[in-house]
């Protein structure tokens, strides 16, 4: 008897191998769009320089308050290139306003202002619309504080209050927020 020839019928045997070899690529394919869509937003806190001792409501920043502004233009002024900043936040107060301006006239940029009252709604807004960015919040150490709980979901330290921590809150769209700090 004579072996049978190839027909029709002999054909499916590859179709298994074709259907696995097309659903691994459909699978990195997908995998390969999640990773490149994947973005991390950092947000650096930092608190508003240090006041001139008075009795005034909303007093201005001490002598050690504008050195301490200059040194972070000099940090964060570079208008271009990695490490650029996408966007300033400053609260209303004048401490604030004070701090961040050095580095608001190194780049040039108008910063967005808020009231102290409204942090979490800010932290939230600047998560939302600089989605993949860098960007920087300068407020009392109170509307940061709101502003960590907001990123984060912790409670702050307790050195949140120190004046010479900056906080760097990093948010993948992908997994949890991470924050650490540093000295000024």
């Amino acid at each position: 008897m004579e072996p049978p020839g190839i027909t029709r019928h002999r054909r499916p045997f590859l179709a298994p191998l074709w259907l696995t070899l097309l659903g691994a690529l459909a699978v990195g394919a997908i995998a390969w769009v999640v990773y490149s869509s994947a973005t991390t937003t950092v947000i650096f806190l930092v608190p508003a320089g240090p006041k001139e001792p008075g009795t005034i409501d909303d007093p201005p920043i001490s002598p050690e308050g504008e050195a301490r502004a200059q040194r972070l233009a000099n940090m964060f002024g570079e208008a271009g290139g990695a490490g650029r900043l996408d966007a300033i936040y400053e609260s209303s107060e004048r401490r604030a306003q004070q701090t961040a301006a050095p580095l608001v006239e190194r780049l040039q940029r108008s910063p967005v202002v808020f009231g102290a009252s409204d942090a979490r709604a800010i932290a939230a807004q600047a998560l939302h619309a600089h989605s993949g960015g860098t960007v920087m919040v300068i407020a009392s150490a109170a509307a940061l504080a709101q502003m960590l709980r907001e990123l984060t979901g912790t409670e702050p330290p307790a050195a949140a209050l120190d004046a010479d921590l900056i906080y760097v809150v990093s948010i993948p769209s992908i997994g949890r927020a991470h924050f650490t700090r540093f000295r000024l």
